[in-house]
């Protein structure tokens, strides 16, 4: 009797398997490009944050990534050296930091975020760009399901 090949795995078959090894290429990628500027990815992720948000409390920029208290310190340490960001007491409270980008950071994020928007271009190349609109948009709905529209009528 011939013997029964092993079942296939169905691991590589499952969507979330699929979309975390598509996210890991996607942030080596981006740490690549961001790496050719000089740049971490924690290191972009509060830089662009301060710049979306800034002037900001040092906890409440912590909260809005979700890094420790610890690892900000360090990351801001490194940003305020390389004369990235500034930190000084929050007028509204001189207890608190209050963290700023400066013109060199606001050209930093730039630069980092064209880097990144290429990588991203060579993670969705094998898309055509029907597709990618396609994945973009069923990909917001899976990650911000609040986010989702409203049907039609609602």
């Amino acid at each position: 009797m011939p013997e029964t090949p092993p079942a296939p795995s169905t691991i590589r078959t499952l969507p979330s398997w699929l979309l975390g090894r598509a996210a890991a290429r996607g942030r080596a990628l981006v740490a690549e490009a961001l790496a050719a500027e000089g740049m971490k990815m924690w290191h972009h992720v509060v830089l662009a944050a301060v710049a979306d948000l800034g002037p900001v409390a040092q906890a409440d920029l912590g909260r809005s990534v979700a890094l420790d208290p610890k690892d900000m310190v360090g990351v801001l340490n490194d940003l305020q050296r390389a004369g990235l960001v500034d930190r000084a007491p929050d007028p509204a409270d001189r207890r608190k930091n209050a963290v700023t980008i400066t013109d060199e950071g606001r050209r930093t994020i730039r630069r980092c975020a064209r880097a990144a928007r290429e990588a991203n271009a060579e993670l969705l190349a094998p898309l055509t760009e029907g597709e990618r609109e396609q994945f973009m948009e069923m990909l917001t709905r899976l990650a911000l399901p609040s986010r989702e529209p409203s049907p039609p009528g609602a």
